[in-house]
């Protein structure tokens, strides 16, 4: 899978105004995608959703904030970014023009997650039973259609 520069990546997201920034990670643990429950009192409280985080004035670059995000809210530890997925803009809580970047990664120690900011996670092959936005949805078929990364 290609995998655009960070800098492209950031100069694309500064030309379309975009203000704030997020980072998501499909993590794929043989064949199985890790979901996370977002508190019912949250923004899309009660939705399911991929790993992901608000990118921070002290992370180095994207990949930074990945790392941090996915350590920060699964306990997880990434081993690789394998791929990226792609991206999509919403309207964050606060009223920000916001543009999360996903990436497929993989983690060491899968088994285990300890969660943060989440109510419940879920290994999934499907999303069936899990509710995820369109959005997310999108980024899961996209992998799927090419586990490999």
């Amino acid at each position: 899978m290609n995998i655009p520069g960070l800098d492209e990546l950031t100069s694309t997201d500064a030309a379309d105004g975009i203000d704030q920034h997020v980072v998501g990670a499909v993590i794929d643990h043989g064949g199985t995608l890790l979901l996370l429950k977002r508190p019912a009192d949250d923004f899309r409280g009660g939705t399911w959703e991929l790993p992901s985080g608000k990118v921070e004035p002290t992370d180095t670059d994207l990949y930074a904030a990945l790392h941090r995000e996915v350590t920060e809210e699964t306990g997880l530890t990434i081993s690789t970014i394998t791929g990226y997925l792609g991206a999509f803009d919403y309207t964050s809580g606060s009223g920000k023009h916001t543009r999360q970047h996903t990436w497929t990664v993989t983690v060491a120690n899968p088994a285990e997650v300890h969660l943060s900011e989440h109510d419940e996670s879920a290994w999934v092959v499907t999303t069936d039973q899990h509710p995820v936005s369109a959005e997310v949805q999108q980024l899961i078929d996209a992998h799927l259609a090419n586990p490999a990364g």
